[in-house]
């Protein structure tokens, strides 16, 4: 069934993780009306589940400049300093906002707000709620407040299908959910659907991250960037189907990585040990896992109780793995985690389509470079929310007709590709595999999953080097010429 009532909002966000339920806040509160579509419910998205926390200057010790340091340090030379700037800047004031409306911070024993470590940065700036479940303390608060808020309509459960766009310029989108089909028009759109990490077979995202926005935007004619830079997580617990996610943080708090012999093999690969970037620390244990060797985590030289008080949720997800998080040595491995590329947009979150914006893991906004720095993941999502907000209000309504979708996307054979993505497009890639997956991607039926794979695949092997997350065992050096960003060819073009 088809449903369209001509009624135009102020602004249409796609996606409930913390990127966009921070920016249907934001818009409510200057007045705007808004509406909200989630593929899923409002707790199903990645951000749900993040776990250390979100990065900010405001320890005595600590100020923006070295935040941002750390930051383009991490990056590998991929970073675009403005934004950067922009993030490591308005960080303060962003934490302050979600502090103001109730997110409850953890603090130390005098009240202070208790900042963590995590691997890159050279200060404690981790804010942390719930000891390790961050997302879900914040996404909770949030929700209720989205919930309250009468300018705010929210549809869960419902899919975008295609822009309301033509000549540059979208008005809305088509969405369904609960057998309808209609169109949601609106003066601002805002992606903001999260990341792609469940196109592998080891992840440690949800099984909703399939690129569904970034797929959609190319579509619609939006510049897609940077795809070849997915991050992954160097320590999910390699035990049983899914990759249970051990935050960096416990190696921010003293958690040691060793081989079966007891020995810290970090301290041979880094000067930082443990707290190297991830993308260091990936690569020294897949590389460890390809020549048979197991690595481990353990915590068993730290304080038990205080393992217990700061990590409880860890210490419930080792449980159910039967290990004890403060006495057993857990086996660990790489585990796809977080796009570092994405839609294409400017220093306010704007795309190069009129009214379209994106936000958040969907969105390449240039300030992960090739290698994103712990924490800075949900402080993008509060403060480009922030900036896309108070940019895109003022656009006038634009009278952009659009047909019904006709021919819907056929259903992705997901356990097939996220098997071929782990091996042939996975930690370790080359030439051969990525060809491989391209030429299989080829003959599989349209489907958003199978766009943002060829978008990973083909990227990956245009980067003839090694940086930051993308790793061509062909080619295991970086290459100076290739230190810059590399947009996808535009859908006309092959991918």
């Amino acid at each position: 069934m088809i449903r369209d009532d001509h009624h135009t909002v102020d602004l249409l966000v796609a996606g409930a993780g913390l990127a966009g339920l921070y920016a249907a806040l934001q818009a409510a509160e200057l007045g705007a009306r808004v509406t909200l579509v989630s593929k899923g419910s409002l707790r199903s998205s990645n951000s749900f589940y993040a776990q250390g926390g979100v990065a900010a200057a405001i320890g005595p010790d600590d100020d923006p400049s070295q935040h941002m340091a750390d930051t383009m340090l991490v990056g590998r030379g991929l970073c675009d300093p403005r934004a950067v700037e922009l993030l490591v800047s308005d960080a303060p004031a962003r934490m302050a906002d979600l502090e103001r409306i109730g997110v409850p911070f953890d603090r130390d024993g005098d009240g202070h707000l208790a900042l963590g470590r995590e691997g890159g940065h050279g200060r404690r700036r981790i804010l942390h709620a719930g000891g390790s479940a961050t997302g879900q303390h914040i996404a909770e608060v949030l929700i209720a407040r989205v919930r309250s808020q009468p300018l705010i309509s929210v549809l869960e459960h419902t899919a975008m299908l295609e822009l309301i766009a033509e000549g540059g310029v979208c008005a809305g989108a088509w969405v369904i959910g609960h057998d309808e089909l209609r169109p949601l028009r609106s003066r601002m759109t805002l992606i903001a659907t999260g990341g792609a990490g469940a196109l592998y077979a080891r992840t440690t995202n949800p099984p909703g991250a399939l690129g569904d926005g970034i797929a959609v935007a190319r579509r619609a004619g939006a510049t897609i960037s940077d795809m070849e830079f997915v991050q992954f997580h160097p320590t999910a617990l390699a035990v049983g189907d899914r990759a249970f996610l051990i935050s960096e943080a416990v190696r921010g708090e003293g958690a040691h990585l060793v081989d079966d012999g007891g020995r810290r093999f970090m301290l041979d690969v880094h000067p930082d040990g443990e707290l190297a970037p991830r993308d260091v620390v990936a690569r020294e244990i897949q590389n460890r896992l390809t020549g048979g060797e197991v690595s481990y985590l353990t915590l068993g030289h730290l304080d038990a109780a205080a393992v217990r008080d700061r990590f409880p949720n860890l210490v419930e997800g080792a449980a159910r793995a039967g290990l004890d998080l403060t006495r057993d040595r857990l086996p660990v491995s790489p585990a796809a985690h977080y796009l570092m590329g994405g839609i294409a947009t400017g220093l306010d979150g704007a795309s190069d389509i009129a009214g379209l914006y994106a936000v958040g893991e969907c969105a390449s906004s240039g300030v992960h470079g090739a290698n994103r720095l712990a924490s800075n993941s949900l402080l993008e999502c509060f403060v480009f929310s922030h900036r896309a907000v108070a940019a895109g209000l003022d656009a006038a309504p634009v009278p952009v007709e659009s047909d019904p979708p006709q021919h819907p996307l056929a259903r992705a054979t997901l356990a097939e590709l996220r098997r071929r993505m782990w091996s042939d497009a996975g930690p370790l890639r080359e030439a051969a595999g990525l060809e491989r997956m391209l030429e299989w991607l080829a003959d599989q039926p349209a489907s958003n999953p199978r766009d943002v794979a060829q978008l990973i695949a083909a990227a990956a092997l245009r980067r003839h080097e090694s940086r930051g997350a993308h790793v061509r065992l062909d080619f295991p050096a970086e290459d100076p010429a290739l230190a810059h960003r590399m947009p996808c060819p535009a859908q006309s073009q092959t991918v």
